[in-house]
């Protein structure tokens, strides 16, 4: 199937085919009746377009860590459109699932929260609701006494969660934590 794929996208303009050693935009990976945790292994992708049927739970969530993000069922990636379609939403940052997957990952995304974020007053978003808010108040350009002030917290404790995040993130100060939290949508 990966030589049929090559030879129906060489020719098609604005798509370019790489050497995986060069970084590609998009990857087109296709799964065979092999360990496709194998193949997936092999993959450091941003954005991963996958060919495949019937994922099972720990496939589905190795594809994910990997890149997935455009998931075709084998039969419709014959189709030219189909696969043009999987490249271009991959390159726009559009995902796309069958709705069956999308349940087990709605599903997978209320357990990690129950069991592994929640206790850890963690969200989704990767910050706990108190440092959400006191990065939007150093967004808004309050200062350490003035954040306290409002969310009835000691400075002591503004620093402490500042310092925490900026650890956890890698970030290096608070200018860099605000900006991080606007580029991710957290804030």
């Amino acid at each position: 199937m990966a030589s049929g794929l090559h030879a129906m996208l060489r020719t098609t303009p604005g798509i370019t085919i790489v050497s995986a050693e060069q970084q590609p935009e998009v990857t087109i990976a296709v799964a065979d009746d092999s360990s496709l945790l194998d193949l997936l292994s092999t993959f450091t992708t941003s954005r991963l377009v996958l060919i495949a049927d019937e994922l099972r739970q720990a496939e589905l969530w190795t594809a994910i860590e990997h890149g997935l993000v455009v998931l075709v069922p084998r039969a419709q990636a014959a189709t030219r459109s189909r696969l043009l379609q999987a490249i271009s939403d991959a390159r726009g940052g559009r995902g796309d699932l069958p709705p069956e997957l999308l349940g087990a990952v709605l599903r997978g995304l209320k357990q990690l929260h129950e069991t592994t974020l929640g206790p850890r007053e963690l969200t989704l978003s990767g910050l706990s609701l108190r440092e959400t808010q006191i990065v939007r108040l150093l967004a808004d350009g309050l200062d350490t006494a003035e954040i306290a002030e409002q969310l009835i917290y000691s400075e002591r404790t503004v620093k402490n969660v500042l310092h925490n995040l900026l650890t956890r993130l890698d970030l290096h100060n608070r200018a860099h934590a605000v900006a991080y939290a606007l580029r991710h949508g957290l804030i």
